[in-house]
């Protein structure tokens, strides 16, 4: 009966790592689906009142992901004292949100792609889903919470449907065309 509880909890498990890497590939392709058929000027391009672009987006989605996963192996120490930011560490941040000069699509989404590949090996071999680090300080995150492996990807998944869905609304005001419907 043990070896069965086990290989049950095993397969559990594999199911749940299968379950997050889906649910997180599948909002990949949505956002990195906003940008077909686009040139490097057009992805660059501010279509709506928000500061944000195509490019800027992928590039603002692969650094928070590319944090995250840092969080997980090392803990707040990875992602640094928000708290703490200077007007410079803020004005470097926002370069995240925008496509500068030298910058390409191509580029872009290679540097995404290789993020979510480092990611996606992370999960396949994490010892526990439920092992949690403090969050680092922020404004945002309430005094002395703990994420576990879990919420981390699982806000992971979150953020990059939510920019998803702001990378539809700037590809649509773009050029009309739509990932979904």
């Amino acid at each position: 009966m043990t070896e069965t509880t086990h290989n049950t909890a095993t397969a559990t498990a594999a199911d749940e790592r299968a379950d997050l890497l889906e649910a997180l590939a599948k909002q990949r392709h949505f956002l990195r689906f906003t940008t077909r058929d686009l040139t490097d000027e057009q992805v660059g391009q501010r279509t709506t009142v928000s500061e944000l672009c195509l490019g800027g987006l992928i590039k603002h989605v692969t650094s928070m992901e590319r944090n995250w996963v840092e969080f997980i192996q090392h803990g707040p120490s990875a992602m640094g004292d928000f708290t703490a930011m200077t007007e410079e560490d803020w004005a470097k941040r926002a370069d995240e949100f925008r496509m500068l000069p030298g910058e390409t699509l191509v580029g872009v989404l290679a540097e995404y792609e290789e993020v979510a590949r480092r990611t996606d090996e992370l999960v396949a071999v994490l010892p526990d889903l439920n092992a949690a680090h403090p969050l680092p300080k922020a404004p945002w995150f309430e005094p002395e919470a703990r994420w576990s492996a879990r919420r981390v990807l699982l806000h992971i998944v979150a953020e990059t449907a939510q920019h998803s869905g702001h990378a539809d609304i700037i590809r649509e005001s773009l050029d009309g065309a739509k990932s979904m419907g």
